[in-house]
């Protein structure tokens, strides 16, 4: 009997494995075609005959009822009425993403703001988003959090990749929303405990920071003369091209903290920044801080250290509402 190498067997296997993966994805397809298909029938059925107030909710129940007959419990009134729904936000098949299945354009009718809608297309496609994350993102009011430092356009141009990321602002976050890590908001705990749920959670968490970043290191040490300092945490973001440097501070800001950062900052561009690469960013994560100390405490012109106060909790919608009506009362 022959013996076969396992490089061989591997490569057997990845060819089964690939096809598997692409017969999924071709279903997965067919699947919101399908969908689209009888959202389109319904639509067109229902305006046949729109001299009825209650014809189209009627013609749903009878069209369910027949095809539960034939197909089972797939295709219930609520299903039905879901295809619906998916045709008039979707009227043009062709403009349908591949990337996306069944479940996640089910989360996108949720949303009414056409922008935000566009918005979420754009970021599930280019980051691979699987549902439960796009329902994550959703939920975190990430759409609404990024418009708090930037204007909407620049928001929907970077996501569709029509404008250049050229600020930590354009993709930095302020709040963060930690609410993966599981800790309750009056919980009292330790800046080490919550850097090792960080890092225990690094996918949910490099999920957050957002698009580019890559983790580096943690509790990086580095010395300077005969004093050892430690660094929380330590990123890499590509679209930024430099170092992104993370303290966490279970407390509100202090204008030390930001000294603190600042000297972190400038070790890494004198000592490890390549110089095709740009300067270094500090994020400081808190509790809570003062806006005013921290405009005061830095250079006016700051553009690489930034506070970004954390919550445990998805955010409610209203006090994200609230935060962006303050900040356009301002401009």
């Amino acid at each position: 009997m022959t013996l076969l190498s396992q490089t061989f067997i591997n490569a057997i296997r990845e060819i089964i494995v690939n096809a598997q993966k692409h017969a999924v994805t071709a279903i997965q397809q067919q699947r919101v075609l399908m969908y689209w298909h009888i959202g389109h029938h319904i639509v067109e059925e229902e305006q046949q005959g729109k001299t009825r107030a209650d014809y189209g909710s009627e013609l749903i129940k009878t069209l369910s009822k027949e095809l539960t007959k034939d197909f089972g419990s797939g295709f219930s009134f609520r299903q039905l009425n879901f295809c619906r729904q998916f045709f008039i936000a979707f009227p043009i098949m062709n403009a349908l993403r591949s990337q996306l299945n069944w479940t996640q354009y089910r989360l996108l009718l949720r949303i009414e703001s056409e922008d935000k809608r566009t918005y979420y297309i754009e970021e599930s496609c280019n980051n691979n988003w699987s549902a439960r994350q796009l329902e994550r993102q959703i939920n975190s009011q990430l759409y609404e959090r990024l418009l708090l430092s930037n204007d909407k356009e620049k928001v929907l141009a970077i996501a569709k990749k029509e404008a250049i990321v050229e600020h930590p602002k354009d993709i930095i976050k302020d709040p963060m929303v930690l609410e993966f890590l599981g800790l309750q908001p009056q919980a009292s705990y330790y800046e080490k405990d919550l850097e090792q749920l960080l890092i225990s959670n690094i996918q949910s968490f490099l999920l957050e920071l957002g698009n580019g970043f890559s983790f580096v290191s943690r509790q990086k040490r580095i010395q300077i003369e005969d004093d050892e300092y430690f660094v929380d945490l330590v990123f890499y973001n590509r679209l930024l091209k430099c170092f992104v440097i993370i303290e966490i501070k279970t407390h509100k800001l202090t204008h030390q903290d930001l000294g603190q950062l600042q000297m972190y900052v400038n070790y890494y561009d004198r000592t490890e920044k390549q110089q095709e690469e740009n300067n270094t960013i500090g994020i400081l994560l808190c509790t809570d801080k003062n806006n005013t100390m921290v405009e005061f405490a830095l250079p006016e012109k700051n553009a690489t250290i930034l506070a970004s106060q954390y919550q445990l909790y998805l955010p409610k919608k209203e006090e994200i509402t609230k935060a962006i009506s303050h900040i356009l009362e301002d401009k």
